[in-house]
């Protein structure tokens, strides 16, 4: 049997604070604490928590942004966090990141085709043209055109810079894409368009996604499983039918209660399936 795409085993994080007394050890805060999962390859995992949960430091950790206390983090077998520097670069073109705020993690004294070729630039590959051949290919991939390519980022709306940043996180055909509440900085009916877009994307490419979120609704329609973070633990994992309709864990109950109704559209559901307590309407692509 393969290896899952993304095997993440017993993952801690300790940051230590100012001491509180000079000669005192200083005190630790467990941002994360044995978090345990995995994904398969073509399938999308939802982490959901509230702020300060421990959400934003497991992204970081996936990414090699940061180091762990303990655990270990493997794409595709290979502990991302014990490769070498220039095997850990070549590694990255395997895992992508798309960032909260689009128009925080574009730079605006850059042109678009500059932002979404960066990933490229980095890993040393590609020719000049072939890098504009694979920027317009991929802005044609999420809904914009090769002459949009020239612009730059306050030329676009919010939904279409989250779109910039897809392209950008699409165009070294990672094998696993890491968005960090990729659409809780948009209006709900943006929030619809890129999240039908981030399905899209996935039944063309066979994309796996790890989508983090505070929003059940949000990942209910984008992902295969929902791992439930409360303190920097797993508290409950399982499909998103389950959680909606018999969680077990008081947290999860208590995120449910409190989900806005976001508004994008539905997985196809097979005849005589029961709908989610959180039916979402289809929306017209827009």
């Amino acid at each position: 049997m393969s290896d899952p795409l993304l095997q993440v085993d017993n993952l801690a994080r300790e940051y230590a604070m100012p001491r509180e007394k000079l000669f005192g050890p200083p005190p630790k805060v467990h941002a994360l604490n044995g978090v345990t999962f995995t994904i398969e390859a073509g399938r999308s995992l939802g982490i959901v928590g509230e702020s300060g949960s421990g959400k934003s430091t497991l992204a970081r950790l996936v990414m090699a942004l940061d180091k762990p206390t303990s655990g270990s983090v493997k794409l595709m077998g290979r502990d991302l966090h014990k490769l070498p520097r220039e095997e850990l670069r070549s590694a990255r073109r395997d895992i992508q990141m798309v960032f909260q705020d689009p128009y925080g993690s574009l730079d605006p004294r850059q042109t678009v085709e500059r932002i979404v070729t960066e990933p490229l630039a980095a890993q040393g590959e590609a020719s000049g043209s072939e890098q504009h051949k694979r920027a317009a290919a991929v802005l044609g991939s999420v809904g914009l055109r090769a002459a949009d390519l020239g612009k730059y980022a306050h030329e676009f709306s919010g939904g279409q810079r989250q779109r910039i940043a897809i392209a950008r996180a699409l165009i070294t055909r990672p094998r696993l894409i890491v968005a960090d509440e990729p659409v809780s900085a948009l209006d709900v009916s943006v929030q619809a368009q890129v999240l039908n877009l981030m399905q899209d994307l996935q039944a063309e490419f066979g994309i796996t996604y790890m989508l983090i979120s505070h929003d059940l609704a949000v990942v209910h329609h984008l992902c295969d499983d929902v791992a439930v973070l409360w303190q920097g633990r797993i508290v409950e994992q399982g499909p998103p039918q389950r959680l909606f309709h018999a969680a077990e864990h008081p947290y999860t109950r208590a995120l449910l209660e409190a989900v806005p109704q976001a508004e994008p559209r539905s997985r196809p559901k097979p005849a005589g399936h029961e709908q989610s307590p959180l039916a979402i309407s289809r929306q017209t692509r827009g």
